[in-house]
């Protein structure tokens, strides 16, 4: 039986990202898990927020792909703070899309399996932030691809495989939500 899956990913603006992309989902699938993305496989009217929710209801377990989509050229954080805070150069630090941060947190809401891939150089913070939601993952470049077959990326991937699987097989069904 096939297993329906949240993935949750921007938007891809670069052909690795895309090839990447299209990697995973077809791990995904070759381990009878279906793949949905708002926007890629399922499209609605509803505004997104209620569209997301809906689609994750339906869901057992969510993988997100961190994508770089907005670079810092020149930033500060916390400029001139009064509070003796410290000063961070955030120069050529990028981010992904916002939607990175709050797609997991629904699911991770809902009690779904989460797991997160952050592309290098992504601000590790919020969701982003290794372990934040209990598998800790290591970042990729997409310069030189993960092998999804090594060790470093095929175990933690099959936890949470086996996690979705176990959430599917004692519940039957997909998560109450709020």
């Amino acid at each position: 039986m096939k297993i329906p899956i949240f993935v949750s990913c921007p938007k891809s603006y670069l052909e690795r990202q895309e090839k990447f992309l299209l990697e995973v989902e077809g791990h995904l699938e070759s381990c009878d898990l279906i793949p949905m993305t708002l926007g890629r496989s399922e499209y609605s009217i509803d505004a997104p927020l209620e569209a997301i929710r809906r689609l994750m209801g339906g869901s057992f377990g969510l993988i997100c792909l961190a994508f770089r989509r907005t670079m810092i050229i020149n930033g500060r954080d916390r400029p001139q703070s009064d509070m003796q805070e410290k000063e961070v150069d955030r120069s050529g630090t990028w981010l992904s899309s916002p939607y990175s941060q709050i797609e997991p947190a629904m699911a991770y809401q809902i009690g779904l399996p989460v797991l997160i891939w952050r592309e290098s150089g992504v601000a590790a913070e919020g969701l982003l932030d290794r372990g934040a939601v209990g598998l800790s993952m290591p970042e990729f470049d997409l310069n030189i691809p993960p092998d999804l077959t090594d060790p470093k990326w095929a175990q933690p991937l099959q936890d949470w495989i086996d996690r979705v699987r176990s959430a599917h097989r004692h519940t039957g069904k997909a998560p109450k939500l709020w």
